[in-house]
């Protein structure tokens, strides 16, 4: 895609970002009261777009970094692209969390008084860590002529840190003792698992779409495999997700959150993640056949993006409906200004305002803006390798070819001078 093809989609990303910059800035002036987060769900979208983005990072930075660590070398030719989704995404899961704190001015605590027994602080530093990773990466891969010693040493230390960084954003929810649904061994390995299905999913649909707009090309054979890669993911997050329930559901757990979860508020997306998000993408892609049908392994991959983020939904919802309140009359959310009584809440309850709604939009548009912009750049570099190295196996080949054609004239005309004598 060139520029001027370009500059459309970068106009209508652009606008979207101002809009999402004009709702923040309303949001600084009214406070979270204009969200629909509350004392009983003080956690809502954003949250949950910072778990699906953290996610979301994690398939570009493994495909990439198993070339040099697991010596596949295949995935290599797709690893700029690759690198460049998971650097935008990670950008825009931090872009989440401080539009979450409500004040910018408050992400100075972190720095000013960290508190390192904390998950939350500890997810800071891993994820800032994450980001300098991908920059550095994407740096070294930017260059004409990468430097492969660098980017082997670079790749070893990504893939733990894109591990790890998952499995701190799991345990800021893991270690809450006093939520039901998320005290649980098995969260990081979950958050995992489903981490690195959506993330190859939105790798595949990248790489098919710069595939038919002729920005990037990825073979048929490489995408397939891709495709096969991520029918074993989707197959190890839904027995994660198996081995949750199981545990919830066995007699003589509480199954409290259970029952939000299969039949109550989040039940559409609990099951919407079973059905959408593991169950179909997996029956298409298990079959060869339809995993080379580019088509298939788009909606299966789509299926998965979708079901993932209804599985980030339903784990962070479903606790906060079932509210905490045993000795307690409930959770406060102010005093009547009619009858001067306090009031409680029983159950936790939330719907986004159109406030998180464009917010949330302005932040994704960001992502996909800085894709756009940084493709043109570093996407460029990797075609005009391609189109060099063609160019000289061309040159090389027609030099081949003219002289083995003069060598064929010198020997016709050899021929002739001996049969003339």
């Amino acid at each position: 895609m060139t520029k001027t093809k370009a500059f459309p989609a970068v106009v209508v990303l652009a606008l979207l970002v101002l809009a999402g910059i004009g709702a923040w800035a309303y949001q600084l002036i009214g406070g979270l009261a204009v969200t629909g987060m509350n004392n009983g769900t003080s956690w809502g979208l954003y949250i949950t777009c910072f778990m699906f983005f953290v996610g979301l990072s994690a398939g570009g930075l493994i495909v990439a970094s198993s070339a040099a660590v697991f010596g596949i070398k295949d995935y290599k030719a797709v690893a700029r692209p690759a690198i460049l989704l998971s650097t935008v995404c990670i950008v825009a899961a931090a872009a989440f969390v401080l539009v979450d704190l409500g004040g910018i001015q408050r992400v100075f605590n972190l720095i000013i008084h960290p508190n390192l027994t904390s998950p939350l602080m500890w997810d800071v530093i891993v994820i800032t860590l994450y980001l300098v990773i991908n920059i550095v990466y994407l740096a070294l891969m930017a260059r004409p002529s990468p430097n492969e010693r660098a980017l082997a040493v670079t790749s070893r230390f990504a893939l733990p840190v894109a591990i790890l960084v998952h499995s701190v954003t799991a345990w800021i929810f893991g270690l809450q003792i006093a939520k039901l649904g998320w005290y649980s061994a098995i969260m990081a390995p979950l958050f995992v698992a489903s981490a690195l299905d959506s993330g190859l999913a939105l790798l595949l649909i990248v790489l098919v779409a710069l595939n038919v707009t002729g920005v990037f090309k990825t073979e048929k054979r490489l995408l397939a495999s891709l495709a096969g890669l991520l029918a074993a993911c989707i197959a190890i997050d839904g027995f994660m997700v198996g081995c949750e329930v199981l545990t919830m559901a066995y007699p003589g757990a509480d199954a409290t959150v259970l029952a939000v979860m299969t039949s109550g508020a989040t039940a559409p997306l609990f099951w919407g993640e079973i059905v959408l998000g593991l169950v179909v993408p997996f029956c298409l892609l298990v079959f060869r056949r339809i995993r080379e049908n580019m088509a298939a392994v788009t909606l299966a991959s789509a299926l998965v993006v979708v079901g993932v983020l209804f599985k980030r939904a339903w784990l962070l919802l479903s606790s906060f409906g079932a509210l905490n309140i045993e000795g307690a009359p409930g959770v406060t959310y102010g005093r009547s200004a009619l009858s001067g009584t306090d009031m409680w809440e029983l159950v936790g309850a939330y719907a986004p305002t159109w406030v998180e709604g464009v917010v949330a939009l302005g932040i994704i548009a960001l992502a996909a803006l800085l894709f756009v912009l940084l493709a043109q750049r570093v996407l460029a570099a990797d075609r005009a390798s391609v189109t060099e190295g063609a160019e000289a196996s061309a040159t090389a080949e027609a030099a081949g070819m003219a002289r083995g054609t003069g060598a064929s004239s010198t020997a016709g005309a050899s021929s002739k001078a001996a049969v003339a004598e």
